[in-house]
């Protein structure tokens, strides 16, 4: 089978959790050929960010594009069509309701056409005819709002976000040398990785197949509060912050390396860089990826959310249920197995947390509550590990919880003539206390987990599959991964957190007991074999409903793989267990012979 994978900022670029997660998949779906598309990488690609294994075939990139390089204006006939459909896609986006989900596909398309014809759009996109057609429908009757009081420099600001978030739609992409010719197209989130796969569909009719472990719309939405509330955000312990994994895995495990060109198709800086949208912007751009998330699930063939809260985001867009097919990430099981197997079970006294500086992982709430459990308990210890703190906003918030340590936790020496030690310690991941993830989790028996803010909790199943006890917040799809193997408390409860981390402290039986069951319920539900295995089905039940688009022998006339689905060699067409079949044929049949018509019962013997 020949697979189109569509990415967004991470593979091959990125040697993230993304770039991770689908290296893993080609490496496993060996018998596949794959052709990487990826949005905002570098061109060309020089094969040194990630080694690809020979299974993949080509790559191909869209860098990111400066103002000056959005072509030449379209002549007047074509001006004509682009104010037409750009007025359906702006209407659509400023005015809520479901009412306006046809209307968006239509402009939608209807610029694919317009671009395949003439070349890029983005002279056109940041003209002066886009920013007063945008204006004309914030002032329509029907428009939101909060667009009432849109000023000029609003409309400028979401021409140059859609021009962004349009440019896929100007890729030559969509031939019988790229897209065209592929079986199969697997994007790897629902943003704008997936309108390739979209146009794909509408031009070449190629199935998609959508992965989502982070729902795009909803980090979107993170990501617009995050715009808002920015200013003091640490001293509000994580309330309005960015979202943990979107799309695919993308969290970047420390010495990772982000994608050169990050951001370049979700509208420009990475957030922390960039100034506060007004609330006009953050609502057309808001609505703007709904009516994108929608028409991506009504195209797609099969949708894959990574965990049953990703599930229920994606059927509040719209998503029918009968393409749900639920497939957790999964994670490499072999590194973790000689911590998971050992005999001891690391110290009993010390709480481990494991993961990257940001606000969404509430350490001010869990250094609070290792204030309760030292009160209760004198010997325990505190160890966080973390990747090196990227950017200026996690450095300031990392500096501000140590401040925290040592303000609730002074240093504490066992006599007068012994050094003072404080409770609790950061370390970095790869230093001397954790060369890798696995030594992290060795170091104590009771892994403690504190997000107000979570996708797939990754750590929290690293922690399991160490067989260690877990203390979680219940926040995304916590409950969903440890299911009766660990507790579980309220987010923002201190206090709750607290008890919980005592009463496995105090009773070291009842935590062995649960972390060799959270070992075994990661083993059955969340290995990166599962995870390959799963996909190798869904690959098959893609293909199989989809007809042949593409010729099906190879230049020396042998059949290739797949060229029609299995199905297609069957001679009878199936109608039911009561109902008689007929085979196809394209000659007259009179009488019995080959092609007669046979009942449901002749079929079964």
């Amino acid at each position: 089978m020949r697979v189109g994978l569509l990415t967004e900022g991470g593979y091959p670029y990125a040697s993230g959790e993304s770039s991770v997660w689908c290296d893993r998949l080609v490496r496993g779906l060996v018998q596949h050929e794959f052709h990487v598309y990826a949005l905002g990488g570098a061109t060309p690609w020089d094969g040194r960010a990630v080694p690809l294994p020979p299974q993949v075939r080509q790559v191909r990139t869209a860098p990111e594009l400066t103002p000056g390089d959005g072509g030449r204006p379209l002549p007047r006939r074509g001006r004509r069509r682009f104010v037409d459909h750009f007025a359906q896609v702006a209407r659509a986006i400023c005015t809520p309701g479901p009412d306006g989900a046809d209307a968006f596909a239509d402009g939608l398309y209807g610029l694919a056409d317009l671009a395949r014809g003439y070349g890029v759009l983005g002279a056109d996109l940041r003209s002066e005819h886009a920013v007063r057609i945008l204006e004309s429908a914030c002032r329509a009757p029907g428009a939101h709002r909060a667009l009432h009081g849109a000023t000029v420099l609003d409309h400028l600001t979401v021409a140059d976000a859609l021009e962004r978030r349009l440019r896929p739609l100007s890729l030559d992409w969509y031939g019988d040398g790229a897209l065209g010719s592929v079986d199969l197209c697997h994007a790897v989130s629902g943003g704008a990785a997936a309108v390739p796969g979209l146009l794909a569909k509408r031009f070449c009719g190629v199935p998609l197949l959508v992965t989502e472990y982070g729902v795009q719309l909803r980090a979107h939405y993170l990501r617009q509060v995050d715009h808002a509330d920015r200013p003091g955000h640490a001293e509000r312990g994580g309330q309005g912050a960015r979202p943990g994994r979107g799309g695919a895995p993308s969290a970047v495990r420390a010495g990772s390396r982000r994608s050169p060109a990050r951001g370049a198709y979700a509208g420009g800086q990475p957030t922390a860089r960039r100034a506060p949208l007004s609330t006009p912007v953050r609502a057309v751009l808001a609505t703007f990826q709904r009516r994108l998330a929608t028409e991506v699930y009504t195209q797609a063939t099969i949708i894959t959310p990574g965990n049953n809260h990703a599930r229920r985001w994606q059927e509040q867009c719209g998503a029918d249920r009968a393409k749900l097919r639920t497939v957790h990430p999964g994670l490499a099981a072999d590194p973790f197995a000689s911590v998971g197997e050992a005999e001891h079970g690391g110290d009993p006294y010390a709480l481990v947390w494991v993961g990257r500086i940001d606000p969404s992982k509430d350490l001010i709430a869990l250094l609070h509550a290792f204030a309760e459990v030292r009160r209760g308990e004198p010997l325990a210890r505190l160890w966080l590990f973390a990747p090196p703190a990227d950017g200026p906003a996690a450095t300031a918030y990392l500096a501000h919880c140590k401040a925290l340590a040592a303000q609730l936790f002074p240093d504490e020496a066992a006599d007068a003539h012994t050094v003072g030690d404080n409770p609790v310690s950061f370390e970095e991941l790869g230093g001397p206390e954790a060369p890798e993830p696995a030594d992290a989790y060795a170091v104590g028996g009771v892994v403690v987990l504190s997000s107000v803010v979570e996708g797939f909790p990754h750590t929290l199943v690293e922690a399991m599959l160490c067989g260690r006890a877990t203390v979680s917040t219940d926040a995304g799809a916590v409950v969903e991964v440890i299911g009766g193997t660990g507790l579980v408390v309220p987010p923002r409860n201190p206090r709750a957190l607290a008890d919980a981390c005592l009463d496995l402290i105090r009773d070291p039986a009842r935590a062995a007991r649960l972390g060799a069951a959270a070992r075994a319920r990661a083993l059955e539900l969340f290995t990166a074999d599962q995870n390959i295995a799963a996909f190798r089905s869904l690959y098959l039940e893609v293909i199989s409903r989809a007809p042949v688009h593409r010729d099906a022998v190879d230049a020396a006339g042998g059949p290739l793989p797949f060229g029609h689905p299995a199905e297609a060699r069957v001679p009878v067409e199936w109608r039911g267990p009561e109902a008689a079949v007929r085979t196809e044929s394209t000659a007259e049949t009179s009488g019995p012979g080959p092609f007669a018509p046979v009942t449901a019962k002749e079929a079964r013997t």
